[in-house]
């Protein structure tokens, strides 16, 4: 169970870091709002993934979480 607190506040930082290089970059409007829908969604998707894993629903599998 550590080892997914791990994953999580990882994956966390790495998403936070993402998200504020991405509210630097200075985008046209209708541009900046589809990047960040997709990378919204793929975050989503990405930690989706990784707690299907931990309960055995599918999902990437983890070295760590097996």
């Amino acid at each position: 169970m550590l080892s997914l607190l791990v994953y999580l506040a990882v994956f966390v930082i790495v998403a936070a870091l993402v998200w504020w290089v991405l509210q630097q970059i200075p985008l046209p409007e209708p541009i900046a709002k589809i990047v960040l829908i997709i990378f919204v969604v793929i975050c989503a998707l990405i930690l989706i993934s990784i707690l299907l894993s931990v309960v055995g629903g599918g999902g990437v599998h983890l070295p760590v979480l097996r």
